[in-house]
C-alpha cells in the first residue's frame, strides 16, 4: 500500500510534505490526515528542519473530502460524525500552529478541505493553471472547519460570495482576494517556492516562530493600552537574545548573520 504522506527533507534543512493519493486527487481520509498530522509534528521537533512545503502528487492539488468517506459519514451516529470532522479541524489547526513556516506548493484543482490548507498554510504560491472552490454548498454541506482560517485570509465579503455560490475561481481572482500570495507559471512554481525558502533560511530561526505568535496574538487584539504595552514587552524581550545581537552586528558589521545559509 503507497503511503498517502511522503516526507523529504533536502541539503538545505527544507522539508516537503507531499499529499500522495493522487489516484483521487489527494482526497482527505482519515488514514491522509493522521499521516500529515504525523509528518508536521516530527518535522516541528526536527531542530535541523528550517521550513515545510505542502505539495501534492498528481495533477490536483487536495479534491476536498474524500467522497467515499462522505458517503459513510451518512450511516455514521453523531458523536461519530463529529469525531470525524474533527479529526480534519485538527489538521488544519496543526498547520496554522506549526512554529516553522509553512509555504503551500499549488497546482491543479483545489477543492473544500483543500482550500483550508491553503489559507492555514503561512504562505501560499500558486500556479497559474490552479482552480479553487468551495464545493460543499454543491453537495448540501458547509464548508465549516475551513471556515475560520479561509476567512481569515479573504475576510467575511469574499468568503460570503464564494462559499455562497460554490462557484469555481482561478488562481488571478485568489491572489486578488488575498487566498494566495503569488501566482506564477506552473513551470516555475518550484523555482517561486525556492526563493521563498531561500528567504526564510535568511531570516532569524528563533525570530521566526516568535513573528508567528506574534501575528496570530495581534490579529484579533484590540487596539488600546495593554496591545501597545505588550508589543513593546515582546521587543524588548527579544533584542537581548543572542540571536537578535548577532543579527544587529551582522548589518553594522556588513556581514551575512551566522544562521543566514542562503539569501
Amino acid at each position: 500500500m503507497n503511503e498517502a504522506v511522503l516526507t523529504k527533507i533536502d541539503a538545505n534543512c527544507d522539508a516537503t510534505v507531499v499529499l500522495n493519493r493522487p489516484e483521487v486527487h489527494n482526497a482527505l481520509n482519515p488514514g491522509l490526515v493522521t499521516e500529515l498530522v504525523k509528518a508536521l509534528k516530527g518535522l516541528e521537533a526536527d531542530a535541523t528542519v528550517r521550513a515545510i512545503v505542502i505539495a501534492a502528487a498528481g495533477p490536483s492539488f487536495c479534491s476536498g473530502a474524500d467522497i467515499n468517506q462522505m458517503k459513510k459519514s451518512a450511516t455514521y451516529t453523531f458523536d461519530q460524525n463529529l469525531a470525524d470532522a474533527r479529526l480534519i479541524a485538527e489538521m488544519f489547526y496543526t498547520v496554522r500552529m506549526i512554529q516553522k513556516p509553512i509555504v503551500a506548493r499549488i497546482h491543479g484543482a483545489v477543492r473544500g478541505g483543500g482550500l483550508g490548507l491553503v489559507a492555514a498554510a503561512d504562505v501560499a504560491v500558486a500556479a497559474r493553471t490552479a482552480s479553487f472552490r468551495f464545493s460543499e454548498v454543491k453537495l448540501g454541506i458547509i464548508p465549516a472547519m475551513v471556515s475560520p482560517f479561509v476567512i481569515a485570509a479573504i475576510g467575511e465579503r469574499m468568503a460570503r460570495r464564494y462559499m455562497l455560490t460554490g462557484e469555481e475561481f482561478d488562481a488571478a481572482e485568489a491572489y486578488r482576494i488575498g487566498l494566495v500570495h503569488d501566482v506564477v507559471e506552473e513551470d516555475n512554481l518550484d523555482a517561486r517556492v525556492e526563493r521563498l525558502l531561500a528567504q526564510l533560511r535568511s531570516s532569524a530561526p528563533h525570530a521566526i516562530p516568535e513573528v508567528k505568535k506574534l501575528v496570530a496574538d495581534m490579529a484579533e487584539a484590540p487596539l488600546n493600552e495593554e496591545v501597545v504595552a505588550e508589543s513593546a514587552r515582546r521587543m524588548a524581550e527579544i533584542r537581548v537574545t543572542p540571536e537578535a545581537q548577532e543579527g544587529l552586528s551582522a548589518f553594522l558589521e556588513k556581514r551575512r548573520p551566522q544562521w543566514a545559509t542562503t539569501a
